[in-house]
């Protein structure tokens, strides 16, 4: 005999046009009464109640993020796929490209300067070290939607096999490490280089910070103006740039002057151990860290290998969250709104990954995956799940038990070389390469210099 199976289940969500508004469990983090603030900020709220007002427009570009395979009338279905009963618009794909237009960017723009910022989370490991709040600043770039209005503000990239398919735009963000939690992002057009965009991310430095930088960050005039917000810096730079010995320290550092800061420079040696082999290269490091005392070299080389979390952060915001697709925005205003769309639901997902990783004790927020939180958030939105918070406060939710019931295990010390994984052309291939990962055992060497 056939038995069948009957599922019912109770959906809150907002009254009347509003009830498409919603971004499933991630509505708790930037809910209804944030959103209206936003609009009302920047003079967006609309004059009349429309079949698509405002706050709802909002929430369509958030879920744009979390769904960026998709075009906008397959978004808009996936945010009322839940409201089963609920009478919902069905807009046109003229209509949501007309209210996207109407509400901007600044809107979103006013989301993401409410909501970026470290995660709290001061006994969170990885966060600090030795009190210091361990920040990184580097850029990328991103591909958009190859239109003439694009074009008119962004170039594409000339390279060694001809020019890109697409124009670009270069990105420049720094990120607190221990949780990947965006701290400030600008960008523009690739025509400027990430020096150029860096005095845009100077407010947002300050006291308590350690800023973790690549060797393109180790101008003078930079190190000297980060310093000055009251941030200290830790940069790579060549190892044979000229930098005078002033004074030699115990710990195998000296120092020294870069333009106007007062630095420490240490110069070390790496050597990674592994069953394909041993390599050694040489790394000079230049800190605003002066007192060996309390911030030894040994700790500072360690430390610097962080500065790759900045780098994970963009693979999650490019691939894991983006899918490696180009922008759909085929205007410099849509792009605007789009990229901050895209920085507002990476923060919002990064914010309840470290809620949940604090929530027990010890665990490292690495071990979160972030892939684990975007695959409950999308299917939390379909089933317009834990939008409006029960009288029981879940301080985790659905995304935190997700992540913390599929925690990554403990990062190994792994080796591996960079190498380009998709070649342009298969004529670049210069014989095999080795792209074998290895347990890998790395020791450091100070390099101590002679007195000054």
């Amino acid at each position: 005999m056939d038995t069948q199976s009957a599922i019912s289940r109770e959906v809150t969500v907002a009254a009347g046009a509003f009830a498409p508004g919603h971004l499933g469990e991630l509505t708790r983090t930037i809910g209804f009464d944030m959103v209206d603030e936003a609009l009302a900020q920047t003079r967006r709220t609309q004059q009349r109640v429309r079949d698509l007002p405002s706050r709802v427009v909002i929430y369509l570009l958030l879920a744009g993020a979390l769904f960026p395979e998709l075009g906008w009338r397959q978004v808009w279905q996936r945010l009322t796929a839940g409201l089963a009963g609920i009478p919902v618009a069905t807009p046109t794909a003229g209509a949501l490209a007309q209210a996207r237009r109407r509400l901007g960017h600044a809107p979103l723009k006013w989301l993401f300067d409410l909501l970026r910022g470290p995660a709290p989370a001061i006994a969170t490991p990885g966060v600090h070290w030795r009190g210091l709040l361990v920040c990184a600043i580097d850029g990328t770039t991103m591909s958009v939607a190859d239109s003439p209005a694009n074009l008119s503000a962004y170039a594409k990239h000339r390279c060694n096999n001809g020019g890109a398919g697409y124009p670009a735009l270069r990105m420049l963000a720094l990120l607190s490490c221990g949780t990947r939690t965006l701290i400030d992002a600008v960008y523009g057009p690739t025509a400027h280089g990430e020096t150029t965009y860096a005095p845009g991310l100077l407010p947002s430095m300050g006291q308590g910070m350690l800023v973790l930088a690549d060797r393109a960050f180790a101008a003078r005039d930079l190190v000297g103006a980060i310093a000055a917000t009251g941030a200290h810096i830790l940069v790579r730079v060549k190892n044979d740039r000229r930098l005078p010995v002033l004074a030699r320290l115990t710990d195998g550092s000296y120092l020294s002057r870069l333009g106007t800061a007062g630095v420490r420079v240490i110069d070390c040696e790496i050597t990674v151990a592994t069953a394909g082999g041993r390599r050694t290269r040489g790394y000079r490091l230049v800190t605003t860290l002066t007192d060996h005392r309390i911030h030894p070299a040994g700790g500072l080389v360690e430390l610097y290998h962080q500065r790759w979390e900045i780098e994970t952060a963009y693979l999650e915001i490019k691939s894991s969250l983006g899918g490696g697709r180009v922008l759909r925005a085929r205007t410099p205003e849509g792009i605007d709104q789009e990229v901050y769309a895209l920085l507002v639901t990476y923060q919002v997902l990064r914010l309840c990954m470290a809620d949940a990783t604090a929530a027990r004790p010890g665990v490292d927020p690495d071990r979160a995956g972030f892939t684990v939180a975007v695959n409950a958030a999308r299917d939390l939105v379909i089933q317009a799940a834990g939008v409006i918070a029960g009288a029981v406060i879940d301080l985790v939710g659905t995304i935190g038990r997700r992540v913390l019931d599929d925690l990554l295990p403990d990062r190994r010390v792994r080796s591996g070389p960079r190498v380009v994984k998709r070649a342009i052309s298969k004529y670049n291939a210069k014989g095999a390469v080795d792209r074998t990962s290895y347990k890998a055992t790395i020791s450091i060497n100070i390099m101590a210099v002679s007195s000054p």
